[in-house]
């Protein structure tokens, strides 16, 4: 009888360690598989999907965001102001799902999220003809997806 409890325990402890690594593999395909997943935000989609996909925040450093929206009335050549509240809005919202760590390390002073060390990197064997333009390879980038299995290289 002992040998078949220590048989069912052995069991049942195999049975937990493959429930674990699922669960961490699972963890790792959400964070790490692409997904820029952000809680919605009316205004911020409102108002910069209004001229271009609406750019995870998590993209940038805070201090970046806080420039870009500072700088609305000269926004990379055109003028995309917004009412005082909505840019506050917005303005908050990036800076709290801004981005940290390797993906936004050495981004510098520049503002386009194109020239960041990490799209490059990920980029680079790519040719580009507009680099802004996501949705031309990924397929659910409106979604914040930019997964792997989900780009569709243009011809």
């Amino acid at each position: 009888m002992a040998n078949e409890t220590k048989r069912n325990l052995l069991d049942f402890s195999l049975w937990i360690a493959g429930l674990l690594a699922g669960m961490v593999l699972l963890a790792h395909e959400a964070m790490a598989g692409g997904r820029l997943a952000t809680p919605p935000n009316a205004a911020w989609q409102a108002e910069c999907a209004s001229c271009h996909i609406a750019y995870p925040p998590q993209l940038l450093p805070a201090q970046a965001w806080r420039r870009v929206m500072s700088q609305l009335d000269r926004h990379f050549g055109a003028d995309a102001s917004v009412e005082a509240a909505a840019a506050a809005e917005i303005t908050a919202y990036l800076e709290r799902h801004a981005g940290t760590g390797k993906r936004v390390a050495g981004a510098g002073s520049s503002l386009r999220i194109t020239e960041t060390p990490w799209f490059v990197r990920e980029h680079g064997e790519v040719s580009l003809k507009n680099a802004a333009s996501c949705a031309a390879c990924h397929t659910l980038a409106e979604r914040g997806d930019f997964s792997e299995r989900n780009i569709r290289l243009p011809r």
